[in-house]
């Protein structure tokens, strides 16, 4: 027997049960739900979850098995399976792999990748309970939710500088790697009181990371890179965000996104008591901010970064006002610059022009989209530059000596080529 494929009308019910438990979790603000389990493994759910993961992509498990090779067995069959040994209660996750991808600083980040079972598992779940926590969360979350993005965050974070002068740049201390299990779950069980949802939660927990052949238990944090974990890391966060709401917004506009957390505030005063709280908060919920990434800016002499985006107030043209600029930091273009170098390298040269001017404009599309919102022009310009120069370099080298292939050639190439720009779309704001 196998998982039939849900027709339309099948996923819209997902959406209409996503409903429902959202507005009951919304009129009762302290109703537990004790029968979410059984709609975990319901097919219209796992068929949705299995589109949502297969439409994600991303790394192999521990077990080496692709999302091709899931396609190729038979997707009814498999999630029919899953089905089964959830119901029976026999369901037990694999180790996470460990894996690493570098930092703009030169440091690396661990990630920990599921199997492909355990992610549709996640999601299936992610999908039953997300609504009931949505019913919850403040509006100042704008990470991982459904309908929110870091352009939202940005926008808020430019408005509420207008009349704030001070912010707290709060970094947490290797978050995702810290969060404590028992507090986690006991926070799951304020809205959700059936045991074998939370049972599957404490596994996916507890599944520990396989890396180089070794297994380690995990008895502290949410490995980033599973599907469950960024809504897990808001459920965690969410006391920070309630505490604020309910006692401390006179003392500034708090704006988080996942663990990325700035407070827009009036005052020295009003900043140095902000932060304060804040590290009260982070004692309570056993994590720690970071001693030297976490400061007080003050916003007449200096700027931040949040989400990509380097804060600084400028005089405007006509008033002479200082007034809140955004523009791309330093990290995000020394990260877009080392993109563009690695698509230019020597090794690269036996590949067509038409390639590597595709896998360029993917590049620069995507970061051109997402920095647009701010006053980017200068920056734009300086990496319109920076790919015409690398692409100049790349074209000598793969074509033979500067004598054979002089400035003329270069510029008749590249208008023929459909080589995107990044500020010659006119689509960003111009810096003061």
């Amino acid at each position: 027997m196998h998982a039939e494929r849900p027709i339309t009308s099948s996923i819209d019910k997902t959406r209409e049960l996503q409903r429902e438990l959202y507005l009951a979790a919304k009129r009762s603000r302290n109703r537990r739900f004790h029968a979410l389990y059984d709609r975990i493994f319901r097919p219209d759910i796992l068929w949705r979850a299995w589109e949502e993961v297969r439409r994600k992509g991303g790394s192999v498990g521990v077990d080496g098995v692709t999302i091709e090779a899931v396609e190729r067995e038979g997707v009814e069959q498999f999630l029919y399976q899953i089905g089964q040994d959830l119901k029976a209660g026999t369901y037990r996750p694999q180790a996470v792999k460990r894996v690493y991808i570098p930092k703009s600083d030169g440091r690396q980040r661990p990630l920990g990748i599921p199997a492909i079972r355990d992610r549709v598992i996640q999601q299936a779940c992610k999908i039953v309970i997300e609504p009931v926590f949505e019913a919850n969360f403040q509006d100042n979350s704008y990470g991982f939710r459904p309908r929110r993005s870091a352009w939202q965050a940005v926008k808020v974070v430019k408005e509420a500088l207008v009349r704030g002068w001070w912010v707290v740049d709060a970094d947490i201390q290797s978050y995702f790697d810290t969060i404590d299990h028992d507090m986690l779950v006991s926070l799951v069980e304020r809205r959700i009181s059936d045991r074998r949802v939370l049972k599957l939660l404490r596994q996916w927990l507890k599944a520990g990371v396989l890396e180089e052949g070794e297994w380690s238990a995990s008895e502290l944090g949410s490995p980033q890179g599973g599907v469950v974990s960024p809504l897990l890391a808001n459920i965690y966060l969410h006391v920070l965000d309630m505490y604020w709401a309910e006692r401390y917004a006179h003392l500034g506009k708090l704006v988080r996104y996942a663990d990325d957390i700035v407070i827009i505030c009036r005052t020295q005063r009003e900043a140095q008591e902000a932060l304060q709280k804040v590290k009260q908060i982070m004692t309570r919920l056993k994590l720690t901010l970071h001693p030297t990434k976490t400061r007080i800016v003050d916003m007449g002499q200096e700027g931040f970064d949040f989400l990509g985006f380097h804060f600084h107030k400028m005089k405007t043209k006509k008033t002479h006002k200082l007034m809140p600029y955004i523009w791309p930091g330093q990290k995000a273009m020394k990260a877009v610059r080392r993109k563009i170098h690695e698509i230019t390298m020597r090794i690269t040269l036996s590949n067509p022009l038409e390639e590597v001017i595709r896998y360029l404009n993917m590049i620069i599309r995507g970061w051109r989209n997402y920095f647009r919102i701010g006053n980017s022009t200068t920056k734009f310009q300086e990496l319109d530059l920076y790919v015409r120069q690398r692409l100049r370099q790349w074209v000598r080298t793969q074509k033979g000596s500067r004598a054979q292939w002089n400035e003329c050639g270069f510029e008749l190439l590249i208008a023929h080529s459909g080589l995107e720009y990044f500020y010659r779309s006119g689509i960003c704001d111009s810096r003061p």
